[in-house]
């Protein structure tokens, strides 16, 4: 699949570097896979969630919390937020 944008990832990293490796291990997994539906993906990702027309992946040990919008027909990630735990309770990436 393709991920954009993966600069979201970067920053985030910046900001928390105990989440790099973490948020590197999603990255190269959604490249290397093209996933056609959710099931598919729960496959590789079994915590993820879906929050109306949102992907929700729970990552580093549940600590972080990636929001993607994923078009499975056209193989592109839309990384919308990469937030903390405490971050993504707040809700207001739901506005």
């Amino acid at each position: 699949m393709h991920v954009i944008s993966r600069k979201r990832l970067n920053e985030f990293a910046e900001r928390h570097s105990e989440a790099k490796s973490s948020l590197a291990h999603w990255y190269h997994l959604m490249k290397r896979n093209d996933f056609s539906n959710f099931v598919e993906l729960r496959a590789t990702f079994p915590s993820a969630d879906q929050v109306g027309k949102l992907t929700i992946f729970n990552i580093g040990g549940n600590n972080v919390r990636l929001i993607a919008a994923i078009h499975y027909n056209r193989q592109k990630v839309y990384v919308r937020s990469v937030l903390t735990h405490a971050d993504y309770d707040e809700e207001s990436w739901k506005e």
